[in-house]
């Protein structure tokens, strides 16, 4: 740290050919001698909204699992205060920084009184509490979802003001916009307003020029790619000049922040060459095939965005409402839509968990890059909150009734982790509880009744 009051800004950003590098949180952005809380160290935490449809496998999370020790299903009366079941064992190295609610229901998400089907074509709800006016025209509208009311709050201080990032091509799948319903309405988890989607990127490649691209032309970033250049070279000299008057632990951390920004730059490169090669019909150029180095890319680019805070609000849609995707990694065959409608049959609800279980993995993938990231007097995963939410308790039955949600990380001190609550109402009460944990104290939102008693 310097000895004076002189000190980087934290909006410190190194420009050249095409390129806008930010900075992760240095000792030399905090002045010596001044309180933390005084500082650009005490900033506005970091929100990703993660969207997963189906719910969670009946019996496996809630009241009944199977404990995660012994393997025997929970009487009901403990199911609820038993810890970690199947499904959320990966998540165990965290569970002092987890709260799972159980026991909300999604009403913004059922049928309209008086009407039934369309379960699949209502996500937009998830992240609104509101539900989505029933036309297939032009005149959508729903409510503003909370990561774009966290992001209209914030977003102005940073280089982008949120991001959008999804698995699964909105054109790729079918069935999904039936019902009467706007496609807008399951192609977006983040809504700006009720009329205003906002569209969701698949491609980690453009994805990763957004955020660390300037206005390059697509002939530089062709170039670019041929020449297996870095995006980091047109930084290189400005970025050797500043390290040179930073003390050891700051030049040490923009190596490991660099060394990062390179390995997802070549694994990019890598999942862009593959595509060209091995094209198929179902993934587009650039995109990877395997949905386990996809998700791990949007990962790393939400990481990367949250460090050298280019934005602090993300969101992430792991698959669609009537996904055709598998996941071979986790043991099952059978794909994500088909596997969730298990027929209440015990081996096709195990195999529901299992990939349950897997989606989990993934998530751990991401928490243990934000807890090993040191920032300011903790770590990104201390002060950022990250809030998995689906519409579906049991989606065999296409039921909206018990839908569990989790919220992981400090959120800067806000979120109090309580690894197992059960209460009850609507699913807009937790998304009110999120709000108030980034001081936007606001009465309620969609059709939400109070906060979430924790």
């Amino acid at each position: 740290m310097f000895v004076t009051k002189k000190h980087l800004s934290r909006r410190t950003v190194l420009r050249g050919m095409g390129v806008t590098l930010a900075l992760p949180l240095l000792d030399s952005m905090v002045p010596a001698q001044t309180p933390l809380a005084q500082t650009a160290a005490n900033q506005p935490g970091r929100f990703l909204a993660l969207m997963s449809p189906h719910g969670w496998s009946p019996t496996w999370w809630a009241d009944g699992r199977p404990d995660i020790i012994t393997g025997k299903d929970l009487p009901p009366t403990e199911g609820r205060n038993a810890g970690l079941g199947f499904i959320h064992a990966p998540l165990a190295p965290w569970k002092d920084q987890i709260t799972i609610v159980a026991g909300l229901d999604s009403t913004s998400s059922m049928p309209p009184a008086g009407s039934s089907g369309g379960d699949h074509s209502r996500t937009s709800a998830m992240f609104t509490g509101v539900a989505p006016k029933k036309t297939a025209g032009a005149d959508i509208y729903g409510g503003t979802s909370i990561d774009q009311i966290i992001a209209q709050k914030y977003g102005q201080e940073t280089l982008l003001p949120s991001i959008q990032l999804a698995i699964e091509d909105p054109g790729a799948n079918t069935g999904i916009c039936g019902w009467g319903y706007s496609c807008a309405y399951s192609n977006s988890i983040s809504w700006a307003a009720p009329s205003k989607p906002l569209p969701h990127e698949i491609n980690p490649q453009v994805a990763f020029e957004r955020l660390v691209g300037d206005g390059s032309t697509p002939e530089e970033r062709k170039a670019r790619l041929e020449g297996n250049g870095s995006i980091l070279d047109g930084v290189s000299r400005k970025l050797s000049r500043l390290q040179k008057s930073l003390p050891a632990t700051d030049r040490a951390k923009i190596g490991d922040y660099t060394d990062s920004v390179r390995e997802l730059e070549r694994r990019i490169q890598i999942a862009a060459k593959n595509s060209a090669e091995a094209p198929t019909a179902d993934i587009p150029f650039g995109v990877p095939e395997s949905f386990d180095e996809h998700i791990k890319l949007h990962f790393d680019l939400i990481h990367l965005a949250f460090q050298a805070n280019i934005t602090r609000v993300a969101s992430l849609m792991y698959a669609r409402d009537v996904s055709l995707r598998s996941y071979p990694e986790s043991g099952v065959k059978t794909v994500n839509h088909s596997a969730s409608h298990h027929g209440e049959d015990a081996k096709r609800r195990e195999d529901w968990a299992k990939i349950n279980n897997y989606h989990m993995k993934c998530f751990a993938y991401f928490l243990k890059k934000m807890q090993g990231t040191k920032e300011g007097n903790g770590t990104l995963l201390d002060h950022s909150l990250a809030m998995w939410a689906s519409n579906m308790g049991n989606a065999n039955q296409h039921s909206h009734v018990n839908v569990g949600h989790i919220w992981v990380g400090g959120a800067n001190g806000a979120h109090k982790p309580k690894l197992n609550v059960m209460d009850s109402g609507p699913t807009a009460n937790i998304l009110l509880n999120t709000l108030h944990m980034f001081g936007i104290e606001q009465e309620s939102i969609g059709d939400s009744t109070r906060l979430v008693r924790i």
